[in-house]
């Protein structure tokens, strides 16, 4: 790397550098014009999710150092944490973007979509046929119409559920083109990282525990971080944490549950606690969480 101090940049802080996004709620955004923003070609760290779809021209860029070419029909998924270097592009380069929050981009994965999640960890350029690429366009066009047209404009839930079916369809796409059987080609810290993150999927499991989760895949507490820490650079803590709270941001904010229920619904031993949990991850008690997101409204 060039250097120590890494520009670390958080989806709160792209509106501020870029004055151009189509749509923006916080913990999602779409442009469709990177090349305007300032100090893109500067090294930066992002803390979110991002999926970049080339429809001209060519982008080139190093993740985590690692140099990536991109051409017309290609995509490009970086993950949270991952940073980016030496950024350039063609003077006919275009592209749209979607940005996810890390706990939103959790509540698109299950089980049946985890194969082609662990082949983007290592593989982030997805070469696309036209076909899918027409079909993540009409989704993108689907969404901006949306959000020119507000009286047909439901609220967040109504886009998200909109996203949702695209990050679906693109995923299992990626499923389609993966010919090889990769259970019988992974190591075991493949296999442990991906039961584990199968488990996280599983909306009915409210464990918090590394020391749990460890016990159910047949391994140390401390094998499990370090293998979720070289597969995606996060704890077992980290990813656990995120699974969970995304899930207890779905019940506080689309659900009829009371905060009690939510809370015994997620496996808290007390409502204290589970008060205690959410401000630690949130900022906001539960209640207030509630309030600050029009809740009910």
């Amino acid at each position: 790397m060039k250097s120590n101090k890494v520009t670390q940049l958080d989806l709160n802080d792209v509106p501020q550098v870029y004055h151009n996004l189509k749509y923006n709620d916080g913990e999602i955004f779409f442009a469709d014009n990177i090349t305007s923003i300032p100090g893109l070609m500067k090294q930066f760290q992002v803390n979110f999710i991002a999926y970049v779809m080339v429809l001209e021209g060519t982008l080139s860029l190093e993740l985590n150092a690692t140099p990536y070419h991109l051409e017309k029909n290609h995509s490009l998924v970086v993950d949270r944490k991952v940073i980016i270097d030496n950024v350039g592009h063609s003077d006919d380069f275009r592209c749209l973007i979607c940005a996810l929050s890390t706990d939103v981009g959790f509540s698109f994965i299950n089980k049946s979509l985890m194969q082609s999640v662990m082949h983007i960890l290592s593989h982030p350029v997805i070469e696309m046929g036209q076909e899918d690429m027409d079909l993540m366009v009409r989704y993108y066009d689907l969404l901006t119409y949306k959000m020119d047209h507000p009286q047909m404009n439901h609220g967040r839930e109504t886009m998200r559920d909109i996203i949702r079916c695209f990050a679906y369809d693109l995923l299992s796409g990626i499923n389609k083109r993966l010919n090889q059987d990769e259970d019988d080609m992974l190591r075991q810290g493949d296999r442990i990282f991906r039961r584990f993150m199968l488990l996280l999927a599983d909306n009915t499991n409210v464990n918090r525990s590394v020391k749990s989760y460890a016990n159910d895949l047949c391994v140390s507490p401390k094998y499990l971080t370090s293998v979720c820490r070289k597969h995606s650079e996060y704890t077992a803590s980290e990813l656990i944490a995120a699974s969970v709270i995304s899930r207890i941001k779905q019940l506080l904010l689309y659900s009829d549950l009371s905060i009690k229920e939510v809370s015994k619904e997620m496996g808290f031993e007390n409502l204290s606690f589970f008060g205690k949990y959410v401000k630690k991850h949130l900022g906001l008690s539960p209640n207030n969480y509630r309030k600050a997101n029009n809740y009910g409204k």
